[in-house]
């Protein structure tokens, strides 16, 4: 470990907060040796491998959902972390694109919510990909003003909604969670033996290149027994794992676009950050996982059918139009997906629920303007994002 990172991790007053505001650090830049990558790992004191369940899912439907045979995933485990699991990218080649696409162009549609309906009517936020997509395919001057719609989307709820004022779900505040999705969590989860997961909730949130996310703890489900599933693409981004406690100091690691991370058990309810998006070396703004050949844009080769079963896949081919967007769009951006389960079996919600919970709020502003990376209030939060 690098002697100033070193001298910031002891256990003691926020040791958390005074690493998230060391690799936050814009002037100078932090020094990112001591962050995992467990794209390149050979052997590190911390991690350890991890054996998944290759028989919770069949190859064909693995397949279906874009993914590589169970067999065929890389999964760590962390040592002190016990419940933590990292999957460095079990994607089949080109089956990202679809997730890219459907986080940008499928899933901010209505009714689903998005942050842009905190100050905007409804009528101007029903179609954000179709009033962004041409600016956003104009390859000339990156200097554009005003910045598109997209480009302003912080954060999406699928499934149950997310109240961020109460930091609750409930049963009247609710539209139909994304098939694809709810499939591609279900077959994740069962690979990690938690068979039967049941996604009910989701939140989307949306890096630019000076993102941050803040140190919280997702403890609103009612349900803490099941994992919490996070997708991450494009960009990557340094993310920090602390203990139940802030003053525990955390770890850092990659998220590279492809990666998945579980946290159950005992990590289930550890603060965690994201304090820096690490931008892509200059000439080559996609993470090579994102330019693989397979089922991507223009590809023949049977996206939308299954020939091992004669089943239509989950799946779908990316036009070379909408790739356009996407692509540009994720040149400097990063998105993740965070899938949770709400309710346990036969669990309901309460009636009134006013329990004061730690905040959770960190996944309404994916960006902090002010310099300690604290969660910052709505209505600051709404004029960050004019």
């Amino acid at each position: 470990m690098t002697k100033m990172a070193a001298s910031m991790v002891e256990h003691g007053e926020d040791a958390f907060r005074k690493l998230f505001k060391f690799y936050k650090r814009r002037n100078p830049p932090p020094d990112l040796r001591d962050v995992i990558d467990f794209s390149k790992i050979v052997k590190h004191e911390k991690v350890f491998p991890t054996e998944l369940n290759p028989a919770a899912v069949s190859d064909a439907e693995a397949r279906r959902a874009g993914l590589r045979p169970i067999r065929d995933w890389t999964a760590f485990g962390l040592h002190g972390y016990p419940g933590f699991i990292f999957i460095s990218n079990p994607f089949l080649p080109g089956s990202q694109q679809h997730w890219v696409r459907q986080c940008l162009k499928t899933y901010p549609q209505k009714p689903n919510v998005c942050n842009l309906d905190m100050h905007m009517a409804p009528t101007e936020t029903q179609d954000i990909w179709g009033r962004s997509a041409d600016a956003l395919r104009k390859t000339g001057s990156r200097v554009r003003e005003p910045k598109t719609l997209l480009e302003k989307l912080r954060w999406v709820t699928l499934g149950y909604h997310y109240n961020w004022d109460t930091k609750t779900y409930s049963a009247d505040h609710y539209t139909l969670f994304p098939s694809d999705l709810h499939s591609i969590s279900l077959h994740v989860a069962a690979a990690c033996r938690f068979p039967g997961f049941n996604a009910e909730a989701g939140i989307l949130n949306y890096y630019r290149s000076d993102s941050s996310l803040g140190i919280h703890v997702d403890e609103s489900e009612l349900d803490h027994t099941r994992p919490l599933l996070s997708f991450s693409f494009g960009q990557s981004a340094v993310f920090l794992l602390g203990g139940t406690q802030r003053e525990d100091p955390p770890t850092a690691m990659y998220m590279h676009s492809g990666d998945v991370m579980v946290m159950s058990g005992h990590s289930r309810l550890l603060y965690h950050a994201v304090p820096r998006v690490v931008p892509a070396p200059k000439g080559d703004p996609l993470h090579p996982s994102l330019e693989e050949d397979g089922l991507g844009p223009g590809s023949d080769q049977g996206l939308a059918q299954d020939h091992t079963q004669g089943e239509a896949t989950l799946i779908q081919p990316v036009s070379e139009e909408d790739w356009a967007v996407c692509s540009r769009y994720i040149e400097t951006s990063r998105v993740n997906m965070t899938i949770r389960q709400v309710l346990g079996s036969g669990q309901a919600f309460p009636a009134m629920d006013t329990t004061d919970k730690r905040i959770d709020a960190g996944h309404m502003h994916g960006y902090h303007d002010n310099q300690d990376g604290e969660n910052v209030g709505l209505k600051r939060r709404r004029r960050s994002d004019s």
